[in-house]
């Protein structure tokens, strides 16, 4: 069964796609049949920049369980940055 839980967002960054480094400007997170793990579902995350087409996208396919650990360890390590390195953007 799909749940169709698919969350959209903007986002700024760099990915590495098979051209080299890129801007990526969007992402989109969702729980659903992965293409390549092997399991029959999983958290789906793409980071992308769809002005420079298909090529310049990243794909994650997680299980559940590395899904909450990636995000747990992403939520720590801001927790701990001092403030005036996140108020720091790249632009």
């Amino acid at each position: 069964m799909c749940t169709y839980q698919t969350e959209k967002l903007t986002i700024e960054g760099s990915a590495k796609t098979p051209d080299g480094w890129t801007k990526v400007t969007d992402a989109t997170v969702y729980f659903d049949h992965p293409v390549h793990y092997g399991a029959g579902h999983a958290l789906l995350i793409d980071v992308l920049n769809p002005a420079k087409g298909p090529s310049a996208r990243v794909a994650l396919e997680l299980s559940a369980e590395s899904a909450r650990s990636l995000a747990n360890a992403i939520l720590h390590t801001l927790d701990v940055v001092p403030m005036g390195l996140l108020s720091d953007s790249a632009s």
